[in-house]
């Protein structure tokens, strides 16, 4: 079958199959937010977050950025250039740059982005851990989940050796990774949810998992948590535990294209908009 470049339409029909937008949370704004749908695509740049910095990365080249994270998740009122959110914008439109996002809906959806991070740590036989809604009717390749996944280890292994295995998986950050429980506690069945996770530390051990990991853990959240269940609770950056979707989403665009005789390039970007630079260890 002879193939020709993509638009942003072709994209976006893609994208939206495997991530229903009917799948995202009501306060979330996902979809299409810069851009032409008529317009030619031959490269595409994924990223977590629609930084000033991934903007100008995906202007050097790309003609469709897709974020894990809205640019404008509150409503907003204009889009001057005295604010990072215009002059986002300002960039792409000035490269012929459009901007997707895919955020909650790609959460829920299996694969999607727990998915994504337990496969980084290795886990097996992983499986829903909060169920979601049912689908919808279509013939979408995905399902939707529900938030976080829950699998096992290889292996048995004491906590200390699998915070080490999370912090290899998952890109560095200043931040790193930090844990509730004692170095040596056996860590055998894990939960997983990318992003800011933590209110299914009770879901996660209804369903046998020694630990949780995710991202974003409050001072009272976690205390309550760990004192409630009898669980390990595993921090990283949030930023990071979202990033090794990215990957997964590209290789599906790529694919979904092929099979409508469209071609892209889909890369990854490597800038950590981790917020956090800098991390002092206390005595």
């Amino acid at each position: 079958m002879s193939t020709r470049l993509a638009t942003v339409g072709d994209c976006v029909a893609v994208l939206e199959r495997a991530y229903p937008p009917a799948w995202a949370q009501s306060w979330d704004v996902v979809g299409l937010a810069v851009g032409d749908p008529e317009a030619p695509v031959s490269a595409v740049l994924f990223a977590v977050d629609p930084t000033v910095e991934v903007a100008v990365e995906a202007a050097g080249g790309a003609q469709l950025l897709v974020t894990h994270h809205p640019l404008f998740l509150r409503g907003t009122h204009g889009v001057a250039e005295t604010g990072p959110g215009g002059r986002v914008v300002a960039t792409l439109i000035r490269a012929g740059v459009a901007l997707y996002t895919a955020h909650t809906n790609a959460d829920v959806a299996d694969p999607g982005v727990s998915d994504a991070l337990a496969a980084a740590i290795g886990l097996r036989r992983v499986g829903p851990l909060d169920q979601g809604p049912a689908q919808a009717e279509n013939s979408a390749p995905t399902v939707c989940r529900g938030l976080g996944r829950v699998g096992e280890l290889p292996e048995p292994e004491p906590l200390d050796r699998f915070c080490a295995r999370v912090a290899r998986a998952l890109p560095a950050t200043a931040g790193g990774v930090r844990a509730t429980g004692a170095a040596a506690q056996l860590v055998r069945r894990v939960a997983v949810c990318g992003g800011s996770g933590g209110e299914l530390a009770g879901a996660a051990r209804a369903a046998g998992a020694d630990v949780l990991v995710t991202a974003d853990g409050r001072h009272h959240h976690v205390l309550d948590a760990v004192g409630e269940h009898p669980i390990a609770v595993v921090d990283v950056a949030h930023w990071a535990s979202e990033w090794p979707w990215l990957a997964q989403a590209a290789a599906r665009l790529e694919a979904g294209l092929r099979t409508r005789g469209r071609t892209v390039s889909a890369s990854v970007s490597a800038i950590v908009t981790d917020p956090w630079r800098l991390h002092i260890p206390s005595r």
